[in-house]
């Protein structure tokens, strides 16, 4: 019975929490709220994308199929060198 009350009071709390943080920072900032919360939310959204992108180009699967091809692909020095 406990967890739920520690539970139902981080659930008040939290929301609580990010908006005090919100208005102080919009306070400190001498800014609208609105246009913090829209701040907040291009500069998660351009950092998500940067990180999708270089995720995407660190995938280990990825990165394990361009090392077999790179090992695959014949050198072209060592194509002419090869006596017919």
């Amino acid at each position: 019975m406990q967890m739920l009350s520690l539970v139902q009071t981080f659930a008040v709390l939290v929301p609580l929490a990010g908006r005090l943080a919100t208005c102080l920072l919009a306070r400190s900032l001498n800014m609208p709220e609105p246009l913090v919360q829209a701040t907040g939310l291009f500069v998660f959204v351009r950092v998500q994308a940067l990180e999708n992108s270089i995720a995407r180009s660190l995938c280990p699967v990825r990165l394990a199929r361009r090392l077999v091809s790179w090992f695959r692909r014949p050198h072209p020095i060592c194509n002419e060198r090869r006596l017919p």
